[in-house]
């Protein structure tokens, strides 16, 4: 069933027909509109009812039924459409004011608000840990390496998520009741937890190579031997982490299955595939690039050892 919206009405004067018959009108002429409950041919009943509008006689309901499913970029287009043209106009022609909430409306706000702040999350989070590992490898192209492969594990994560929960992949094996729009607050929290966790996992494995790049001056050799010695390290935390977040996937409330699905995925993807084979990969391709920093900013960093 697609979200409605839930429009308020507040009239200009008390028991204002004609202006709900209106409002109802230029909502149901609204492109994108499937239906309102009242509807217009409803009028002269609701008429009969003087409590329609409550106690202080100018403030009604109204039920808009979108024609598109809550998920579809149509519906967000609908609440534009209301909020910017149809409620001016009304206000405009009978002094009558609306206003849009609901679930689906609410979604739709909070989607739109946390889609701005998104950008200055992900570049907050993603910045300061580029410098936290900066001053502690004394490197350029391992931090960039780990915020840009966390983000890759970050997209992985969506995708199985939203293959599971708003596609319907392999949602009656794991006990899913319903699919639809994912919850808009999801991405930020799960790359906050994702992104800590990353992080710890590539110090495990950055920090034994760096010992082993100290030692002999071998990039290949290091990359190997930090991967024998810290891999292991990885993988133990990795299956514990993993073992947790699917321990909420049998519960029956969706919203924590989501996240455990969700947070399970995304450290199975950055613990095996990212961190113990695409990193180290890389980091054999980049070769002593991997420990070169400019010799002005390596005296002003600080010496930082991992015992």
């Amino acid at each position: 069933m697609n979200g409605p919206f839930f429009i308020a009405v507040q009239t200009s004067s008390k028991d204002d027909f004609d202006a709900l018959g209106k409002t109802i009108a230029a909502l149901e002429a609204t492109p994108g509109v499937a239906q309102t409950i009242p509807s217009s041919g409803m009028m002269p009943i609701l008429k009969l009812d003087k409590s329609v509008f409550g106690s202080g006689g100018t403030v009604t309901s109204v039920i808009v039924q979108p024609t598109t499913a809550p998920s579809d970029p149509a519906t967000g287009a609908l609440l534009d459409l209301i909020r910017t043209e149809t409620a001016p106009k009304l206000l405009a022609d009978t002094g009558t004011h609306i206003y849009v909430g609901g679930t689906q409306a609410v979604a739709e706000d909070f989607t739109t608000r946390l889609t701005a702040a998104l950008p200055v999350f992900l570049l907050l989070v993603v910045g300061l840990g580029f410098i936290a590992l900066m001053l502690l490898f004394h490197s350029l192209l391992i931090p960039l390496t780990a915020a840009l492969t966390s983000l890759l594990s970050f997209a992985g994560a969506l995708g199985v998520t939203v293959a599971v929960f708003q596609l319907g992949f392999g949602d009656s094996i794991l006990g899913v009741t319903g699919t639809g729009p994912i919850l808009p607050f999801l991405p930020i929290m799960v790359f906050a937890a994702l992104f800590g966790l990353s992080m710890d996992y590539h110090v495990f494995l950055v920090s034994r190579m760096r010992e082993e790049w100290a030692t002999s001056q071998d990039n290949s050799l290091s990359v190997r031997l930090g991967l024998a010695g810290s891999g292991r390290v990885v993988v133990a935390a990795a299956a514990i982490m993993t073992s947790v977040f699917l321990s909420f996937v049998p519960t029956p409330i969706d919203t924590i299955k989501l996240f455990g699905v969700a947070l399970a995925s995304a450290v199975l993807i950055d613990a095996f595939i990212i961190r113990l084979i695409l990193v180290p990969s890389l980091m054999t391709l980049f070769g002593k690039a991997n420990w070169w920093v400019p010799r002005w900013l390596g005296r002003v960093l600080p010496n930082i050892r991992l015992e």
